[in-house]
Formats: C-alpha cells, structure tokens, sequence
C-alpha cells in the first residue's frame, strides 16, 4: 500500500489533538503536516509543522492527498460575526482550494449538527454555507462530519456547554443518537476510518453513526 501524506488545518484544537495522534498511528500515512501558528511542543518521526497566517494562506509549496480541517470557534471567543465567519467558513474554504489546487484528492471536515444555509439561527447558517462552498470544488472525496454537542477537556471554561453537557447525561437515555453528546476522540476516530476507505463523491456522516464507534 502507498502511504499518504495528510494535512490538518486546526490541529490545536479539541478534535484535531486527537486526529493528529490517529493519523500518526496510522499506517496509511508516512507524513502529517499540521498547519499552526506558532510551533508546538509535539514530536514525531512523521510529523511536520507549518507555521502559516491564515489571513495570509500560501500552501503553494504543501502538498497532501488527504486534508482534514477541525477549525472552529465561538461567537463570543471570535468577538464578531465578520470574526466567526473568518474561522469557521473563510479559512476552511481557503485551506480547501489551494490544497485541491496542489492535488489533494480528499478533503474532510467537521460543521456541525445543525448545519444549514438556509437556517435563521447564525452558527447553523455558516455552517452550512460552508458545506454548500466545499461540495462546488471538486474534490474527489468529500467528507463532512456534523457531531452534536462535543465532550471533550476545554482549556477554557464555557458555562453553558457544561451545563448542557450535563443535562444531556441525564437525559441520555431518551435522546436519539443523533442528538446524544459526543466525545471528541469518536469523531477524530469517524475521520480516520473515512479516510482509510472514502467513498466516492460526497459523504455525510452523522453523530448517530460516529457516537457508536468503539475507540
């Protein structure tokens, strides 16, 4: 088997931390490019860190076949709708044209539950836009990933998800499975196992498929 080169855009955050140690385990890959803003503390045989500006992306010169993107923010830790719509709609489609440009076949991503261009509810709107975006380039294989609420060790303290968190516990047993929360390392496992064999065109994979994965 050819091994592969993979590309993640959002590797710092809760989904691409454990992404990346997938796809450093995995024997499909050879080399893991992580683009970051200032270089990390992680070493690894495979692994190679790009420091990029995303206001100012280049990728000219970094090619892969696979390219995963985990970028995402809040409302209120962008600052500003413009601010939001940078992080999670602007630079996901920035990373996916010049890497289809430079060759990449698959591109893969993570929205949301709620992900609708046509929704009045903003977070949901610009999620959905950005799917919309993506499915216009052309890629190959196209995976999008929409997980419900995320379970996960935050640096930073968000209030309403905790107590969201732990209203959805208890509520587990009566929530359907695309609504039960999900711990991050599922969806990063979802990601990779798409990855090993992606289907042809696009694929959506919903938090009912990737809450039951065993990781």
């Amino acid at each position: 088997m050819t091994q592969k080169t993979a590309l993640i855009a959002g590797a710092s955050g809760l989904i691409g931390q454990e992404l990346v140690k997938y796809l450093l385990n995995s024997s499909l890959y050879d080399k893991v490019i992580i683009l970051v803003r200032r270089k990390t503390d992680l070493e690894h045989a495979k692994l190679i860190q790009e420091i990029v500006d995303y206001k100012n992306l280049d990728l000219s010169k970094i090619k892969a076949d696979h390219v995963f993107c985990t970028l995402g923010t809040t409302l209120k830790k962008a600052g500003s709708k413009e601010a939001f719509r940078e992080v999670d709609e602007l630079f996901p489609q920035q990373v996916a044209r010049q890497s289809y440009k430079n060759g990449a076949e698959m591109y893969c991503i993570v929205t949301a539950m709620g992900a609708n261009a046509g929704s009045s509810i903003f977070y949901n709107k610009v999620k959905g836009e950005v799917e919309n975006d993506l499915q216009k380039i052309g890629f190959k294989h196209l995976g999008i990933f929409r997980p419900s609420m995320l379970l996960g060790d935050r640096k930073e303290s968000r209030l309403g998800e905790e107590i969201g968190q732990t209203v959805m516990a208890w509520l587990n047993f009566l929530t359907p499975s695309d609504y039960k929360a999900i711990h991050v390392k599922k969806v990063a496992f979802a990601m990779l196992q798409y990855a090993e064999k992606p289907k042809k065109g696009l694929s959506i994979v919903l938090s009912g498929e990737m809450v039951t994965l065993k990781v």
